[in-house]
């Protein structure tokens, strides 16, 4: 097992935080990222980690919000028709709490073929994606987590320039948690410090 380290991360200007790898920078502090949402990155793997809050979706149904959300990133991505579904869930958040109740989360994996940016479908990658739907119904929001892990590189793709073409390196190979572990981290440790963050509707 890889004895990557991670560490608890403030996010959102520490009104939340979460764990996960160190090895995933804040892409804010290369580019502007919007103000819903906490974007990071491993350029060297391709990987990267992005936590989002969203206005709750009432019409989604608790069940399966998860998959609504997943399905929404691959219809945004242009990889609706290539969506495979791996699983869906659900997880018990034991650390954060509102009021009495410890919060669940939906979660659903599937693969998807994307392509970078503007490029083209001829530039497309597999990957699999990981998401976390946590519904914070008290502050009328929904939390989306969403770890993406390249499983094939297209040699047309601009992924190629960092990351090497082919089957993406095993994590365990490269000294690195496999993202399906980065993803659980940061889901299991995902925690409200302040909830004025939601314009005080908790």
């Amino acid at each position: 097992m890889a004895s990557e380290s991670s560490t608890r991360r403030l996010l959102f200007g520490g009104a939340i935080s979460s764990t996960f790898p160190v090895r995933f920078q804040d892409v804010s502090n290369i580019r502007e990222v919007p103000d819903h949402q906490e974007v990071f990155v491993d350029p060297s793997r391709d990987e990267s980690l992005i936590f989002e809050l969203l206005d709750l979706k009432g019409e989604v149904e608790d069940g399966g919000s998860a998959l609504w959300f997943l399905r929404d990133v691959a219809n945004e991505q242009d990889a609706g028709d290539s969506m495979v579904v791996e699983h869906s869930g659900t997880v018990q958040l034991a650390g954060l709490r509102v009021g009495e109740a410890s919060v669940v989360a939906g979660t659903a994996i599937g693969k998807l073929a994307v392509s970078k940016g503007r490029q083209g479908r001829e530039a497309q990658n597999i990957i699999r994606v990981y998401l976390a739907n946590i519904r914070l119904k008290n502050a009328a929001t929904d939390v989306v987590i969403t770890a993406y892990e390249p499983l094939l590189i297209n040699p047309l793709s601009e992924s190629a320039q960092e990351v090497a073409a082919g089957p993406a390196v095993p994590a365990e190979e490269a000294g690195c948690l496999p993202m399906s572990e980065v993803f659980r981290l940061a889901v299991m440790n995902f925690d409200v410090h302040d909830w004025n963050l939601f314009n005080g509707s908790a």
